[in-house]
């Protein structure tokens, strides 16, 4: 309905114009004319009253605009160009919208997602915070362990120092209790000779002979050698009983030779023992070359065709091997039971012949291993009774030529590589290195496997690892 009107409109006033502009030529050329004929006459005042424009009267029908009237005197023309380009100004900023908004997307999933990391964060921190609370908190407690750890340690070692101290002053009043014995035995015997030779002045005098025996650890062990008569031994009863802890040191006691008949012995050791003809298992005299110590030590005749010398014995936990190096040096123990030989006693007993070492192991199930190793020594102490080590066969496992030519440790003397002392950590003296891969005297644990802060056990490493303490062990040489 607009259209229309706006063409009718326009109609109009193109042809109102054009008869507005014939009106006024008319009228200019009217003029012209009356100027020059302006002296002739005068034109009639009638004239004047004509009228000089022209006038319409529109008739327009009502309507109601309800927009914009728009009127324009040009006829529109359509540029195709412009509005390409128009189109492809519309594609782009339509292209950089959905840009801007997958922009806007991805940068609200951002933030979400960084919302989300800060809360893991926080509770992260917490969890951290937690955490290294309870850290703390078991780092003080095992160093309120280890404190006191070693203040019983001390004790134990102040305990066993003020032992060894004691010990020394009891052996020294058996000892002048002994020689005093001996001396008056030997007044009364050579008053006795005399006594006979003023009686019987034909008859020779009998020769007392003295006979060196050492004293066992526990007197109840059968020893293979004729024991004193009756009577002499009750003159020891008034005496102090003999230690328990250094079976292996030597006494003078003199015998008649009409009571009893003279042991055999002492032997170089336990293989001298069996070519001897001696061929039951226990307790003998030995008395290594080179030197006039005397000892005893349990002598294996069952085993691997016999000769063996025992110079370690674990079994059931009766002895305790956390011992000084004096004590690793002299040897301890019971000697048909749980002990240890002695340093020194193995030195010389290694140093007079090419020996071979046996470890023999058995676990809590009863299953039984060996390793032997083709030559065995120990150094003297000037060198820390190093351990000098050959070559290894048996089935156990091969865990001690790691420790092949280290020095001996024990508590009071750290002589292994470790940055502390391995005697310390491992409860016992062994030959170490950083640490160890066996242990034969560490603590003895029943059951195999234990739970304990380090690794002290029995152990030997290639036979059920460092954490399953044996059952039995026993450490045994004899001539290669």
């Amino acid at each position: 309905m607009e259209i229309p009107v706006t063409c009718a409109v326009v109609f109009l006033l193109v042809f109102g114009g054009a008869c507005c502009v014939d009106g006024h030529q008319e009228e200019a050329s009217n003029a012209d004319t009356s100027k020059g004929d302006a002296g002739q006459k005068r034109p009639p005042r009638a004239t004047e009253n004509k009228p000089s424009r022209c006038s319409y009267t529109f008739i327009v029908p009502q309507q109601k605009l309800t927009g914009a009237l728009c009127v324009s005197t040009e006829t529109a023309r359509v540029n195709r160009s412009e509005m390409a380009s128009l189109r492809a100004l519309l594609d782009r900023q339509q292209e950089q919208l959905d840009t801007m908004r997958g922009q806007l997307e991805q940068e609200g999933a951002q933030a979400n997602e960084m919302r989300v990391l800060r809360r893991e964060s926080v509770n992260m921190n917490a969890r951290i915070t937690q955490l290294y609370a309870q850290l703390l908190n078991e780092i003080i407690q095992k160093k309120d362990q280890a404190l006191e750890q070693r203040r019983l340690e001390s004790l134990v070692l102040n305990a066993t120092g003020e032992r060894q101290h004691e010990r020394p002053h009891h052996l020294e009043k058996k000892y002048d209790a002994l020689t005093s014995l001996v001396s008056n035995q030997s007044q009364l015997i050579t008053h006795l000779e005399k006594q006979c030779q003023l009686k019987n002045p034909t008859k020779a005098p009998q020769v007392i002979t003295s006979v060196m025996y050492s004293v066992p650890l526990d007197q109840s062990a059968p020893l293979h050698q004729e024991q004193s008569p009756p009577e002499l031994l009750e003159t020891f009863d008034g005496l102090p009983s003999l230690p328990t802890d250094t079976p292996f040191t030597s006494y003078p006691v003199t015998k008649s030779p009409g009571s009893i008949k003279t042991p055999k012995g002492p032997w170089n050791d336990c293989h001298h023992v069996l070519e001897s003809g001696e061929k039951t298992s226990g307790i003998y005299l030995l008395r290594p070359r080179n030197t006039n110590t005397l000892l005893q030590a349990w002598c294996d005749q069952s085993r691997a065709q016999g000769g063996w010398t025992v110079i370690q014995r674990r079994q059931d936990g009766s002895v305790n091997f956390f011992r000084t190096w004096e004590q690793y040096k002299q040897g301890f123990g019971n000697l048909d039971g749980e002990y240890w030989l002695g340093l020194e006693h193995l030195h010389w007993l290694t140093s007079q012949a090419t020996y071979k070492l046996r470890v023999a192991m058995e676990d809590w199930q009863g299953r039984q291993a060996f390793a032997e190793y083709d030559s065995f020594q120990v150094e003297p102490e000037s060198d820390w009774y190093r351990l000098r080590l050959g070559s290894y066969q048996g089935n156990a496992g091969d865990s001690l030529s790691w420790h092949n030519n280290k020095a001996f440790t024990t508590l009071d003397r750290d002589k292994d590589a470790y940055s502390g002392n391995c005697a310390h950590y491992q409860k016992g003296g062994w030959w170490y290195h950083m640490c160890a891969h066996s242990n034969l005297n560490g603590v003895w644990y029943r059951g195999g496997h234990y739970r304990s802060r380090y690794q002290d056990g029995v152990y030997w490493a290639e036979l059920h690892g460092g954490s399953y303490s044996l059952k039995k062990v026993a450490m045994m040489i004899k001539p290669a």
